[in-house]
């Protein structure tokens, strides 16, 4: 029963949700260490590990023509890929965290993360009104 009212969409929102939330800490602790001399920021390439965990176990590939192309399929959210900044060569304490970048990946992320929530409660809503025969 569970399968048919909590569907694959459902479990999507979900894993979306994860991910944002995993984002959302990844970015806090970069800005967090601003001023870590050394410290690579941190991020997350969103729409490739999403794409993924859409991908997994429906066997989608495409030709391949290198040994690293398609990384990554059949992977899964609950340990994302995290990919590190390097710093640009002029800065000398080798941190590559810029505020600016980190003030709008933590924007866009909240506005995403907010998105998919309410689509996920207006689902939630649509059960609720169905399980009590649309009253209200």
């Amino acid at each position: 029963m569970a399968g048919v009212l909590f569907d694959g969409l459902h479990h999507g929102l979900g894993q979306v949700l994860d991910l944002r939330m995993s984002q959302h800490t990844l970015t806090a602790a970069n800005i967090a260490n601003a001023d870590t001399p050394g410290f690579k920021a941190k991020f997350l390439p969103f729409d490739e590990v999403l794409g993924a965990a859409v991908n997994r176990g429906r066997n989608l590939s495409l030709r391949a023509t290198h040994e690293r192309h398609n990384a990554g399929l059949n992977g899964s959210t609950q340990a994302p890929l995290v990919e590190e900044i390097e710093a640009a060569p002029w800065v000398a304490d080798g941190n590559s965290v810029d505020a600016e970048r980190e003030a709008v990946r933590l924007k866009e992320n909240a506005t995403m993360y907010g998105g998919v929530s309410r689509g996920l409660g207006k689902r939630l809503a649509m059960l609720k009104f169905a399980a009590s025969n649309g009253e209200r």
